[in-house]
């Protein structure tokens, strides 16, 4: 763990941060020594549990039961963050949902619902802080797009779309706000261990992968950790694969 905790003093809001790679991204900032911000949808003892792991780390940690395709509760979540903790610097746009089904069986509600999570709640989050961070002159954002939004994957056009608009957002946005020290990039994972890759075909994944293992949670958020940090401070507007070389 070391002793210099680089973000001792900081605020991070991890969207999206009970289970998977949400999750260990926010145990990873509370562990460098951020106070942590989540929200949740429905899972209250997830919620409670990683609350509780956060604070053991001795720093403090807020759960919000908000629905990040909310923009008015996502403002109202931001309005409490600044009120309870003063500002924030750091911003994980993490929640995301997939509804994986050919283009030709898509119904409207699994397009819309899955645009809907994965780009505009990421407008919704970022938008809510983004002003924040330009008056402060100060600011760190991390999107997390996939592997599908790069190379696209069959199955998940609506999935895809989704997380190529977050790297496009993210580049945009990079120029926007880089005048103001304010970075913004991307990080898009390949097949990590998480709920969402479970139901998968393990074995038709791992041949498709030249490192012929899935990813760690604990990895991207490695990846997330050494973004954040001053060594990296001419980074903006990068996507940075995390794959094991699948999208070579």
């Amino acid at each position: 763990m070391g002793d210099v905790k680089f973000l001792a003093g900081r605020t991070a809001i991890v969207t999206g941060a009970t289970r998977g790679i949400g999750r260990a991204i926010a145990l990873k900032l509370a562990q460098e020594g951020a106070n942590v911000v989540f929200n949740y949808l429905n899972n209250k003892k997830l919620a409670d549990s990683l609350l509780s792991e956060i604070k053991e780390h001795g720093v403090k940690g807020l759960a919000f039961k908000v629905d990040v395709r909310d923009f008015d509760k996502v403002q109202k979540m931001k309005n409490v963050v600044l009120d309870k903790l003063g500002t924030f610097d750091i911003l994980i746009n993490n929640a995301g949902i997939t509804k994986d089904v050919s283009l030709a069986m898509m119904s409207q509600d699994d397009w819309d619902s899955v645009l809907d999570s994965n780009l505009k709640g990421v407008f919704n989050v970022t938008k809510a802080a983004i002003f924040t961070f330009m008056k402060q002159k100060r600011g760190n954002i991390i999107n997390i797009s996939s592997l599908s939004g790069i190379i696209g994957m069959a199955g998940q056009t609506n999935y895809s779309a989704s997380k190529g608009g977050v790297i496009s957002f993210t580049k945009s946005l990079a120029k926007e706000v880089a005048p103001f020290n304010v970075r913004v990039n991307a990080v898009a994972p390949g097949f990590i261990e998480t709920d969402m890759v479970a139901g998968l075909d393990q074995k038709k994944i791992l041949d498709l992968i030249p490192m012929k293992r899935l990813g760690k949670p604990e990895e991207v958020a490695e990846v997330i950790s050494f973004l954040l940090q001053e060594n990296s401070g001419y980074i903006t507007g990068q996507i940075i694969r995390i794959d094991g070389g699948l999208g070579m």
